[in-house]
Parts: C-alpha cells; sequence; structure tokens
C-alpha cells in the first residue's frame, strides 16, 4: 500500500494518509461506488453467462440449524443483505437524524421549519403522481417508492457543480434529505410491515422502555445497548414489522452524552502530562510499544474514547463501513434486474404503459419532488414560517429540488417491500419498479445539473 504524505505539521506531527483514505473522504466518492456497483449488478443480471449464477447466489439460503431448530428460518442471501445488513444502515441514518435533531441543521424551529416543509411536499406530491398513474392496478400498493432522496448522490453532485450552488441551499438539500429519510423511515414502518404479532410487539416495546430507563438512569456502557439491539432485532424480524426499524430505534436511545464529563477531562489533564512525560521517558526495548508504553496508551485511549459520546463514536465507527461495504453490497445485490426484450414491450399498448409501475416512479421522481419541494418551500416562505436560503433564488432552489429527485437507496428498498399483495406479479412489478428508480434517478441527476449550470450563467 503506497503512502501519500499529507504535511499538516501540528506540534511537529506528521499525518499520513493513503489513497484510499483520500478517495474515501471525497464527498463524491460514496456515490461513484455507488453507480459503479449498479453497472455491475446490472451487467451480472443480464449477461447470458452470469445471469444464472447471479440470481442463485442470491436466492441461496443462509441459516444455523440445531436439530429442528432453524434460525433465522427462510433467510437467504438477498434477504440477510436487506434485513440484516440495512439494519445497519438504519441505525447510522437513525445516528444521523439524532445528530441533526440535537444540535445540527434540524435542531432548531429557525433551521428545521423550512427542510421539513419542503420534505413533506417532496414525499406527498410524488406519492399523488404515483397513485394518479396507478390507481386500481395491481402496482398501487407501491406509491411510497418515489418518495425518498439519496443523500450520498445528491450531495455528491452538489460538490462536483462547487460554488455554482450557494451554500445555503447545499444545506437546505442536505438537511430536507435528512427529513426525508425520517419520513421515509415512517412510511416503511407504517405501510409496508407485514401481519403484526402483538406479543412479540409488546416484548419488545418493553425492551426498549428497559433500555430508555438505562440511557435515563445514565448507563454509558456499549454492551447494555449491543445486546438489547440484537434482541430487538430478533423480536421485530418475528412481529411483522420491518426488521430495519430495530436500528432507527436503537439508534435514538443510544446516548449522546460523553461517559466522562468536561469537568473531568480537565480534572484529568494535569495528570495526562504526567503520564505523556512518563510515557517519552520510557526506554523502548521489546518494541514499541512495549509494555509500559501500552499501558499508557489504553489509560489514555480510555478515556479520550469515553470523553466522546458513544452515538457520535459509533456514528464515525460505522459511517465507512455502510458507505462503503454496505450499501455497495446492497446496489449488486438489489440494482440487478432484467431488462425486458424489446418483443416484452410489445404486448403493452401505450394506455398500459402509461398506467405502467414504472411511469409512476419515473414521473414522481423527475416530476414530483422538485414540484412538491419547490411548491411546499413557496407555501411556506409566504405563510412566513419559513425563511428563503440566503443568497439563493427561486430559480436555483428549483434546480436543487431536481436533485432531491435521485432516489436510489432508499426507493430501491422500499421497492422490495412493495407488491406483496399480488404474488404472482409481485416479482415483475419489482424489477420494473427498480428500473423506473435508476432511470428516474438518474434523469433528475441530469436535469438538475443542467438547471444549476443554466441558472448560474445567466446571474
Amino acid at each position: 500500500m503506497k503512502l501519500i504524505p499529507i504535511y499538516a505539521w501540528n506540534k511537529g506531527v506528521h499525518i499520513f494518509e493513503t489513497k484510499q483514505e483520500k478517495f474515501i473522504k471525497r464527498p463524491w466518492a460514496q456515490g461513484v461506488v455507488l453507480l459503479v456497483c449498479v453497472v455491475i449488478a446490472m451487467l451480472l443480471a443480464n449477461l447470458p453467462w452470469t445471469s444464472e449464477a447471479y440470481k442463485e447466489v442470491l436466492e441461496t439460503t443462509l441459516s444455523i440449524k440445531i436439530g429442528s431448530f432453524e434460525f433465522p428460518h427462510g433467510m437467504t442471501v438477498e434477504k440477510f443483505i436487506n434485513d440484516i445488513l440495512m439494519v445497519v444502515f438504519f441505525f447510522t441514518v437513525g445516528l444521523e437524524i439524532k445528530r441533526e435533531v440535537v444540535n445540527g441543521e434540524l435542531s432548531s424551529r429557525q433551521k428545521a421549519v423550512m427542510p421539513i416543509i419542503a420534505a413533506f411536499g417532496g414525499v406527498v406530491v410524488p406519492a399523488l403522481i404515483y397513485t394518479l398513474v396507478n390507481h386500481g392496478t395491481d402496482a398501487s400498493s407501491g406509491w411510497g417508492i418515489p418518495t425518498a432522496t439519496d443523500i450520498a448522490f445528491a450531495v455528491g453532485i452538489l460538490s462536483i457543480l462547487g460554488d455554482k450552488v450557494p451554500v445555503s441551499l447545499k444545506v437546505f438539500l442536505t438537511a430536507l434529505a435528512i427529513a426525508d429519510d425520517l419520513i421515509a423511515i415512517l412510511v416503511v414502518a407504517l405501510f409496508y410491515g407485514g401481519s403484526i404479532n402483538l406479543v412479540l410487539l409488546g416484548i419488545a416495546v418493553l425492551l426498549i422502555i428497559f433500555v430508555l430507563m438505562m440511557n435515563k438512569l445514565g448507563e454509558k456502557r456499549m454492551i447494555f445497548y449491543i445486546v438489547p439491539a440484537v434482541a430487538i432485532w430478533i423480536l421485530f424480524y418475528y412481529s411483522g414489522i420491518h426488521a430495519t426499524m430495530s436500528g432507527v430505534v436503537m439508534a435514538f436511545l443510544v446516548p449522546m452524552t460523553p461517559r466522562y464529563t468536561k469537568e473531568y477531562y480537565y480534572h484529568k489533564r494535569d495528570h495526562y502530562r504526567h503520564m505523556l512525560a512518563e510515557y517519552d521517558s520510557i526506554h523502548e526495548e521489546g518494541g514499541f510499544p512495549n509494555g509500559p508504553q501500552r499501558h499508557i496508551l489504553r489509560q489514555l485511549s480510555k478515556t479520550s474514547r469515553n470523553c466522546i459520546g458513544m452515538s457520535y463514536r459509533l456514528e464515525h465507527a460505522l459511517g465507512t463501513w455502510v458507505n462503503f461495504i454496505i450499501m455497495p453490497i446492497f446496489a449488486l445485490a438489489n440494482a440487478g434486474v432484467t431488462i425486458p426484450s424489446v418483443e416484452y414491450f410489445n404486448v403493452f399498448n401505450f394506455d398500459q404503459a402509461l398506467g405502467s409501475v414504472s411511469m409512476g416512479i419515473f414521473l414522481g421522481l423527475l416530476l414530483g419532488k422538485p414540484i412538491g419541494i419547490t411548491l411546499a418551500s413557496w407555501i411556506a416562505v409566504k405563510a412566513k414560517v419559513g425563511a428563503m436560503p440566503a443568497k439563493a433564488s427561486w430559480k436555483m432552489l428549483f434546480a436543487v429540488a431536481c436533485l432531491g429527485g435521485i432516489g436510489f437507496t432508499m426507493s430501491i428498498f422500499v421497492d422490495t417491500l412493495s407488491f406483496g399483495d399480488h404474488p404472482e406479479v409481485a416479482q415483475q412489478l419489482r424489477d420494473m419498479g427498480k428500473v423506473a428508480v435508476l432511470m428516474g434517478s438518474l434523469c433528475a441527476g441530469i436535469l438538475g445539473s443542467i438547471l444549476v449550470n443554466l441558472f448560474h450563467s445567466r446571474r
């Protein structure tokens, strides 16, 4: 692994970063990785010599058997990704939302009201468009698919556009996407679960109350949150509420306040100076670090780690894994849909194509999102409950709102949960839905980028 030196001298410390670390820190990096995985998944699903193997891998059963007991029952590779790995994704989304609500872009009425209202508009209008197009069809239950914004792709494009977009609008879209995620989570929890087992759900609620009490009593040790999190996931999985919701619930229960207070840190500061001086005086024998050095490093690490809240530590620790491992795996497993042949489309007339799930999703993302976001923002400003982002025009806000139509991650996730009432056509509808999500997101990104450049050049 080749190292690239970054000369950020700070009290004589020379920091090195690898090429991989530099790439990961780029705001567009996650979007690029996801896009590559989408292309790979599409190729695997459609190339004649890989399509069957691709499907077989996703349908491979995974389970732990002890005698006649099997756990989890009927778990395939695809379900493992969508029901277990995605729990971690939703957990990190929950941590991010909680951070923004407590002390971020959604932490005050002035900051939160505009993007939240805009997010509601960006959910309602696409859902209405989809419902109008698909009312009375087998695809009518998929109205939640075009309602979500993908933060990674949207922020990635904004970073590429640079200073053509006012900073206030970048903050606005980021906060909107966070509020949008929260609404999407509620939509999944309320409308896309299965039949509910009230007994298991009741046990899960009691366990959640127990964890909440531990939080209120000041418990800050991670083990007391990890074990209940696994139990709550199992209870959610078998109760009928989608298991990924357990990740969101636990994210809001994890404490943000650190185990050690600022006063404690300042009280120990002189002791740390003494330990560092002792560390420097230790004669290095037996390799670096030797026993006494390791002891000092452990003490320093324990204190510094516990001066940061558990929520922040988990968000930082999981961020790279989610963005560059879990999300690419999700894309590889869910973006690989078989593209129908020309003969397949010939069996439909124009009216049927217009009323298909694809048209509802495509129009919802490409038109519904920007119209809903812009209209809701205009109403908020006119009603004087929200303020226009600084140095932003309505034209530029509409252009940025078009980027809100990039709905990759959450839209595909909702698509995998939709159309359960029609098992005979569900898979076809889901495949058509995924293609529509990809095409709608692509066109929304292109349209938003073109409009940003156009409106910026006319200033």
